[in-house]
């Protein structure tokens, strides 16, 4: 239904970007880790805290910075974000290269990269709903999500040769090139993009007359009302608010239990780093597989169906990682779990995605968004740490167990979206489908 059609040369662009800066990221998958292990001869606990304040950190700061890219021009915040990125990257080969890298660099670069991961990725929402038709965001969010999944597929396998090759330093010098070229996709989608009309909770007449004479003065003035305006948005909407505690919890249990798989599989039952690889690569088909399938199954069953049977679905998986054993059986326990789970989260995140994009008019979007990801990722980093910590109280197996029973009732939260469909005011295609 619709997943072969083009979507206009200026998507194609926009696409193209975006995958290119994916493959970058895959490619130098779990490279900050591995330099500090490896060049700086880190413990586990700095490890951790790499990971952590990353995450963390640039939530905290991405916050101030939705409103703001509410006010300006999406295409050009967008290059801005991918040259941040493609700066602070570089600057750890060449502190490497000079002899001075140091952990508190890796610490700083990565919640730059944090930071601009989110402001992009608020932008780049809106800027999608602005190039695509309506009728077109699922096919276009599908296209994204297959993307995702195939760079994924591909990227560590390819990363970790080259590691093992030219060692990890590389592998982030291909990811800020990636950045340094979605700059120049993104700059070659052309065409106008209009300045945006500021609105919101303080966007008065009195506001925007001074906004005219003093634009820097009103910036900062309505940004400073606006910081909650997100979130403000997300609560009160009766389908986005479980649709946004769902998400963000199941991420953040589903995240929380990697560093502990690596730690089982890796330690405890002594699988080869090639085959912890193998065993969360291969599975990413999946991804592949269910963002093409998820148009199709929208246009037969409805989007709201559809999105309450994947989204069920995709919490059953996890629960399976407890009982991984040794050998060839257990790795393919871990790859049959991976397939089931990635090939659910393939077809729910289009669906989820656009149907969040249809909900938030085009002028809340940026900040939306920005909500979205900081709670997101402040979510992970928090169960991430006290997984942490339970898996030394009670044992890294009984830890991924807990994991996976929490998120069996998870899908409670979506028998709520629609609920929030009846309830709406605005009739939306979220609920009947195409």
């Amino acid at each position: 239904m619709g997943a072969r059609r083009s979507l206009g040369r200026r998507f194609g662009w926009l696409w193209a970007a975006y995958a290119v800066s994916t493959f970058g990221t895959r490619l130098a998958f779990d490279a900050f880790p591995l330099i500090a292990v490896l060049v700086l001869h880190v413990g586990p606990m700095e490890v951790s805290a790499l990971a952590a304040a990353g995450l963390a950190v640039g939530a905290v700061l991405a916050v101030s910075l939705g409103p703001w890219v509410e006010a300006r021009r999406k295409r050009p915040v967008m290059i801005a974000m991918d040259l941040v990125r493609f700066t602070a990257l570089l600057s750890v080969p060449a502190a490497f290269a000079l002899g001075l890298l140091s952990f508190v660099q890796l610490v700083v670069v990565s919640v730059a990269v944090a930071a601009a991961d989110i402001t992009f990725n608020a932008a780049a929402g809106a800027c999608l709903k602005a190039l695509v038709r309506p009728e077109d965001l699922l096919v276009a969010n599908g296209r994204f999500e297959a993307t995702t999944w195939t760079a994924t597929m591909l990227g560590p396998p390819l990363g970790g040769a080259a590691i093992g090759v030219f060692g990890p330093v590389m592998t982030v010098v291909a990811d800020a090139v990636s950045y340094l070229l979605s700059a120049m996709g993104i700059r070659a989608i052309g065409g106008g993009e209009p300045r945006p009309v500021r609105t919101g909770r303080t966007a008065d007449k009195d506001t925007e007359e001074k906004a005219e004479k003093k634009p820097e003065r009103a910036e900062s003035r309505l940004r400073a009302g606006e910081l909650l305006d997100g979130w403000r948005h997300i609560l009160a909407d009766p389908a986005l608010r479980p649709l946004f505690l769902n998400t963000v919890l199941v991420n953040g249990l589903i995240m929380a239990t990697s560093p502990l798989l690596a730690v089982l599989m890796l330690g405890h039952l002594g699988f080869a780093p090639w085959q912890y690889a193998l065993a969360f690569s291969a599975p990413c088909v999946g991804g592949l597989i269910g963002s093409r399938l998820a148009p199709r199954l929208v246009a037969r069953f409805g989007r709201h169906r559809v999105m309450l049977t994947a989204g069920t679905l995709r919490a059953c998986w996890t629960l399976g990682l407890a009982f991984v054993g040794p050998g060839t059986p257990g790795l393919v326990l871990v790859m049959a779990v991976e397939l089931g789970l990635i090939t659910c989260v393939g077809v729910f995140n289009p669906v989820f995605a656009t149907c969040r994009l249809e909900r938030t008019a085009t002028e809340r979007v940026a900040r939306t968004l920005t909500a979205w990801s900081v709670t997101g990722k402040a979510t992970i980093a928090a169960l991430t740490a006290l997984w942490g910590l339970l898996a030394g109280l009670v044992g890294t197996r009984t830890a991924v167990g807990t994991a996976g029973v929490l998120l069996l009732a998870t899908p409670l939260l979506l028998l709520r979206v629609g609920h929030g469909y009846e309830q709406s005011p605005v009739r939306n295609r979220c609920r009947t489908g195409l």
